[in-house]
């Protein structure tokens, strides 16, 4: 068993429900790939406040959204733009 890609499959999963959903609501995004770069992972965890974060975080511009679990809350409880900070 690898944790690693375990790790990875899961970010994936959430990166991939986390694009449906905001394709199916006609809201632009743009997607930054953190794998590749230590500055973008750093600044994704300083903007999260939290020095262990992993993607994927939301982020509009450079205000702090939430991660994944809280996006999912927000579209259950239909606060999906005021979570997004677009209301």
């Amino acid at each position: 068993i690898n944790t690693l890609e375990m790790f990875s499959s899961s970010i994936k999963s959430q990166q991939s429900e986390v694009t449906r959903i905001l394709d199916g609501k006609r809201i632009q995004y743009q997607l930054v790939d953190i794998s590749q770069d230590n500055a973008l992972r750093d600044e994704m965890r300083a903007l999260a406040g939290n020095p262990k974060a992993t993607p994927p975080q939301i982020v509009n511009g450079d205000q702090y959204c939430g991660d994944y679990e809280l996006f999912v809350e927000a579209v259950e409880q239909n606060t999906l733009q005021e979570f997004l900070k677009l209301a």
